[in-house]
Order: C-alpha cells, then structure tokens, then sequence
C-alpha cells in the first residue's frame, strides 16, 4: 500500500483484510520507501497514490512496469478518471481506482488483478467505448507528456517558475520551455488560464 496518508493505507488494509483471509500487507509512505520494499519482498499486487512525496506515482509507475512487469498496479487516487486513468493505463497499471470508490469497487479490482485481469469503473469503461465508436479526437490534456502535466500541475498550485525548477531538479529555462509547450498544446495564451484549468479540474491536491 504505497500511500502518504496513513488513515488511507490502514483503511485499504482494513477492507481488503475482512475479504481476502491471511493476505499479508506491506506499506511505503515515499518513492523511496516503496522500491525498497518491491526489492526486498516479492508481493501480489501493488496500490499505488498518484501524489507521491518525492516523486510523483506516473514516474514511479514506468519504473516499476520495467523492473517488476509481473507486478499488477492498481492506481489509487483522488484526481479525476477522465484526466488521469487513460494515462496511467497507458503507462502500464492494470486499474485505476478513485479513492471516492465504495469498498465493493476496491474489492472487485483487488479480485480482478490478482487474477491477471484489469479494472476500470463501469463508467470509464462505456466513456472509452463511446470514444472509439465515435472516433473522438483526444483531450488536450491527453496529448500532454508525464512531465508536463506534472509541470501544469504545480503551476495550478501556484508555485513559480524558480520553485517548480528547484522541485524538478531541472533549469527555470526548462521550465519555461514547458509552459510555453502547455500553452501551445491547452491553446491558452496566459499562466492565469492554465492555473484556472488545474483548479476547475481537480488536478492540485
């Protein structure tokens, strides 16, 4: 259960301990945490929280998928389905859960994965059949690379071109370069739009 809120983690335990008799459960509260613990011990099944502290779930998640292919994900998050479950499906997890999920829901996809298979809502699953019957050209923000909806994401929040290099580890002229490329691709002129785009569609914690 890799999660940086305990009252989560000891939730998920709590609910999938009465449904899945002797399952034994491991927890990570950091990026670190967690790639030591997949090291260390061979495990079932993975819940991965797309907020991350010190990196975020989308790049932990590529790294996990080329170390440990075997390992199924199931993508646990409070951020929207139609922004993030494409994408983390894309990246290699086998579902994707909102936290506003019911236990039932977390059951059934706890089921569904260790038996090898993937899980998305009924509602994910009928919005991506009706995208490919009408052949819909994709979101703007689907076009977005890992990186720049994590760059969009802390413009959201407010934080500066110098802030989000610092937290990146990456040049404030790269960061530019970034802004200027969701500009282009979220056809938007100001910063302003971008912020006001993250806050209307729930992509800030």
């Amino acid at each position: 259960m890799a999660d940086d809120h305990t009252v989560v983690r000891r939730g998920l335990i709590q609910i999938l301990s009465e449904n899945f008799a002797g399952a034994l459960f491991g927890e990570a509260t950091t990026a670190q945490e967690l790639l030591t613990r997949i090291h260390e011990q061979k495990w079932n099944l993975l819940t991965l929280d797309i907020g991350m502290p010190g990196r975020s779930g989308l790049d932990l998640l590529q790294d996990i998928r080329l170390s440990y292919p075997r390992l199924p994900v199931l993508v646990l998050s409070v951020y929207p389905e139609g922004q993030f479950a494409r994408r983390v499906l894309k990246a290699g997890a086998a579902g994707y859960l909102s936290k506003d999920a019911i236990p039932y829901d977390l059951i059934e996809a706890v089921r569904k994965l260790l038996k090898g298979g993937k899980y998305v809502s009924p509602a994910l699953a009928e919005q991506l059949a009706t995208d490919l019957a009408a052949n819909r050209r994709a979101p703007a923000i689907e076009t977005l690379s890992d990186r720049e909806l994590e760059v969009l994401r802390m413009i959201g929040q407010g934080k500066t071109i110098t802030q989000i290099a610092d937290t990146l580890s990456l040049s404030p002229k790269t960061i530019s370069t970034y802004r200027t490329r969701l500009l282009e691709k979220m056809e938007m002129t100001t910063t302003g739009e971008l912020i006001r785009y993250a806050v209307e569609n729930h992509l800030i914690d």
